[in-house]
């Protein structure tokens, strides 16, 4: 079952059954990745915790509404994009909004080593490879790879074509692929990872 569809049963149960447990389940599975995306657009914690918060007490007072969502993913992702959105402008903080500016800190990159099978060293190698991406770059990289956003939810969600998101993880992907010490063809490369 992939994420989206978990997601998708999650939403069902809190729907359908009122489920307090189902929910206890979508904060624990998704509050660590909104929080960082919020952080990323508000760069502060407290803001950040602030809207991630707004949005699971929203969801859970519209549980009833929650069946008729067709990407739950994307539609939590949208609704903390656009509450920190509020956020900054509430602050007079308008130049902050432009998706290129949004930083995701370096510490937040998580790498189970047990469960990928690769060494310390990879993983340094990898962390330093997402630090070194352009900021737009590594948030489509993050949001795909980290968070299981697919291109097309990336793209609805930043504003850009599917075609700008494919390019920036293709960038990405050469990029990893020379830091790992591969050697893929460009149009493999945009191929390599995508979902």
């Amino acid at each position: 079952m992939t994420e989206t569809e978990q997601i998708q049963e999650l939403f069902s149960e809190i729907a359908l059954q009122n489920s307090q447990q189902a929910y206890r389940r979508l904060f624990i599975r998704l509050h660590k990745p909104l929080l960082r995306f919020a952080y990323g657009i508000l760069k502060s914690n407290d803001d950040a915790e602030e809207v991630v918060s707004d949005v699971f007490i929203n969801l859970w007072q519209k549980r009833q509404e929650l069946t008729a969502i067709e990407s739950p993913l994307l539609y939590i992702y949208t609704a903390v994009k656009n509450r920190a959105l509020n956020v900054l402008a509430k602050q007079k903080r308008q130049e902050a909004a432009d998706a290129s500016q949004w930083l995701v800190p370096l510490n937040s990159v998580s790498f189970n080593p047990e469960q990928l099978m690769i060494s310390q060293e990879t993983i340094l190698r990898i962390r330093k490879a997402v630090d070194e991406l352009p900021a737009r770059c590594r948030l489509i990289f993050l949001l795909i790879k980290e968070d299981g956003l697919r291109y097309r939810e990336v793209a609805e969600l930043l504003n850009i074509s599917v075609k700008t998101v494919e390019a920036q993880m293709a960038i990405a992907m050469r990029r990893m692929a020379q830091c790992m010490h591969l050697q893929l063809p460009v149009k493999e490369s945009a191929n390599f990872f995508k979902k």
